[in-house]
C-alpha cells in the first residue's frame, strides 16, 4: 500500500490549518462562554501544531499558522 499523500490532500490539510487560523484570529464570539472559548482555542492550536510538524509540506507558508499558534498561547 501506498501511504504517499497527494498535492490535493497536502493542499486539503493546508486550508483546514487555515480555517483553525481564522477561528483563532477572528476572536471569542460574543454567544461563546470564557471557558468555551479557551478550549476551542486550545484545541485549534492543537491542530496547528500537529499539523505543522508533518514532514509531508513543500513550500506552503507557515507565517500565518505561526502566528495564529503564538496568539493562542498568549
Amino acid at each position: 500500500m501506498d501511504n504517499e499523500i497527494t498535492a490535493k490532500e497536502i493542499a486539503q490539510h493546508y486550508s483546514a490549518m487555515g480555517d483553525s487560523v481564522d477561528l483563532i484570529n477572528a476572536g471569542q464570539p460574543e454567544d461563546m462562554s470564557d471557558e468555551d472559548w479557551a478550549n476551542c482555542v486550545s484545541q485549534n492550536v492543537e491542530h496547528l501544531k500537529l499539523m505543522k510538524a508533518k514532514d509531508f509540506w513543500t513550500n506552503e507558508d507557515m507565517t500565518a499558522v505561526d502566528k495564529a499558534i503564538a496568539a493562542g498561547e498568549a
